[in-house]
C-alpha cells in the first residue's frame, strides 16, 4: 500500500489501497504529449506511480518521469516536449500560407501540416534529423542504408535531461518494449533485472524504416510497436501478483468513424493498427479471475492436511486472489489532424494534446470512486471517462 509522504516541492502523495500504481504508456509519436499532461493531473493529484512502463514514445516518457527528481517531474517533462517541438529553422512562407487561408478552412490543419512537413524534411531538435545522402544512395551499409533519420540528438537529450542513477535506483520500477530484430520477439528492458541506459529506450522507439534499430548486447532492436503497442498485459502478468492500480494512456483509438476519403482512411489504418487490446487483455484478466476464484473454493473443500502437500500449496499460491483496476485514457483525435497526427511536432499541436491529457485525468479523478478496488466477486474493473463510466 502506497502511504502519504511529502516531498519538497511536490503536492501529498495519496493513500491508495494498492501494492502497485502502475502507469503504462502506449507509442505514438508526437501525440505523446498526451501523456504528460495525464501524469501532470496524477502528479497534482497525488498520485505516485511505482512502476511505469512504456513503448516508443511512452518509454521516452517513462524515462523522464522516473529519471527525474519527484517535484522536477513534471517540469523536466515540459522541457523535454519545448525541445523535440521546437522549430528548426523558422519556415515564414508556411506560416505566412497557414494565416492567408480563407476564413472556412481550418488554420489549425494547415498548421500541423506545415510541422509535419519541417519534421519530415527537418528532423526536430533534440530528437531526430535527416540523413545525407538518402539511404537508397547511401555508399554505406548499417545504419546509413537502413534508415531515413539519425537519432543522435535523441541521445544526448536523454543524457541531458535522465538522471540515470535515480532511475535505476530501484525507487521507481521502469519497464520498456522493443523487437528484437532477428527474431521478430517483443523483449522488455526492466529495472527489476537490469539496468537501463538511453540505448534501451531509444531502442523501443527505433521505428522503421525512419530510425536505425538499436545494437544492444549484440542484438538490434526495433520499435516495440512493431508487435504490440501497449506494455499492458507485461504489467497484469507480474509475478507474484500484487493489487494492482493501473493508469493505461493510449493515444490511438480502436474505435472511430468509417472513412470518407483516402486521407482518413490512412488515419483509421493507423489507429486499428496501433490501438491496444485492452479489452481482449482484459477479458483474459477476468477469465483468469473466474479460474482463481474456482480453485479457490475446491481448495477450500480439501481437509487441512491436504494443504500441506506442495502441489496442493503451489495451487493454493495460483488461485491467491488479487484486485486489479484499470483506469484507460484514450487520446481523442481532433476533427483536423490527419494521418500525420503522429509526426506533427509543432508546439501549438503539442501544448493542445498536453492540455487534452491534463483535462481527461481531471474529469477521471473528479469522481473519487475510480480509484477504488473492485468487489472479490469481479476482481477486476475498468474505467473509461470517454465510454461515460
Amino acid at each position: 500500500m502506497m502511504h502519504d509522504s511529502i516531498s519538497p516541492g511536490a503536492p501529498q502523495t495519496k493513500s491508495l489501497p494498492y501494492e502497485v500504481v502502475a502507469l503504462v504508456l502506449q507509442g505514438g509519436g508526437a501525440l505523446g504529449a498526451y501523456q504528460a499532461g495525464v501524469y501532470e493531473g496524477l502528479h497534482e493529484a497525488g498520485i505516485r506511480p511505482n512502476w511505469v512502463a512504456g513503448i516508443s514514445i511512452g518509454a521516452l516518457n517513462a524515462a523522464i518521469i522516473a529519471g527525474s527528481p519527484e517535484p522536477e517531474r513534471v517540469e523536466r517533462l515540459r522541457e523535454f516536449w519545448e525541445t523535440i517541438c521546437a522549430t528548426p529553422v523558422e519556415w515564414p512562407a508556411g506560416q505566412g500560407l497557414a494565416d492567408a487561408m480563407p476564413f472556412a478552412f481550418d488554420v489549425r490543419s494547415m498548421h500541423n501540416a506545415v510541422a509535419a512537413t519541417r519534421a519530415l524534411l527537418q528532423g526536430q531538435p533534440g530528437f531526430f534529423k535527416p540523413r545525407f545522402p538518402l539511404p537508397f544512395w547511401s555508399p554505406f551499409t548499417g545504419d546509413a542504408a537502413t534508415s531515413f533519420y539519425d537519432t543522435s540528438p535523441l541521445h544526448q537529450t536523454l543524457e541531458r535531461l535522465v538522471d540515470f542513477d535515480r532511475l535505476n535506483s530501484g525507487e521507481v520500477r521502469v519497464s520498456v518494449g522493443a523487437v528484437n530484430v532477428s527474431t521478430g520477439n517483443l523483449t522488455y528492458f526492466d529495472t527489476a533485472e537490469q539496468p537501463l541506459r538511453p540505448k534501451h529506450f531509444m531502442a523501443s522507439g527505433a521505428l522503421p524504416p525512419g530510425f536505425p534499430a538499436i545494437e544492444i548486447d549484440g542484438d538490434h532492436y526495433w520499435d516495440g510497436g512493431v508487435v504490440w503497442n501497449t506494455p499492458l498485459s507485461h504489467v497484469l502478468a507480474d509475478e507474484p501478483r500484487r493489487e494492482t492500480l493501473t493508469f493505461q494512456v493510449d493515444l490511438w483509438s480502436a474505435k472511430g468513424r468509417i472513412p470518407n476519403d483516402m486521407m482518413e482512411v490512412s488515419s483509421r489504418y493507423k489507429d486499428i493498427q496501433y490501438s491496444s487490446r485492452t479489452r481482449a487483455i482484459t477479458d483474459q484478466v477476468k477469465r483468469m479471475q473466474k479460474m482463481r476464484q474456482a480453485l479457490q473454493r475446491t481448495i477450500d473443500k480439501l481437509p487441512e492436511s491436504a494443504k500441506d502437500d506442495p502441489e496442493i500449496s503451489a495451487i493454493m499460491d495460483m488461485a491467491r486472489h488479487c484486485s486489479y483496476n484499470i483506469i484507460h485514457l484514450i487520446y481523442q483525435s481532433k476533427i483536423y489532424e490527419g494521418h500525420s497526427k503522429d509526426y506533427e511536432f509543432g508546439l501549438n499541436a503539442m501544448r493542445s494534446h498536453w492540455q487534452s491529457g491534463l483535462d481527461d485525468i481531471r474529469r477521471t479523478l473528479a469522481d473519487p470512486r475510480r480509484l477504488d478496488p473492485p468487489p472479490p466477486d469481479l476482481g477486476i474493473v475498468t474505467h473509461d471517462v470517454h465510454r461515460g463510466d
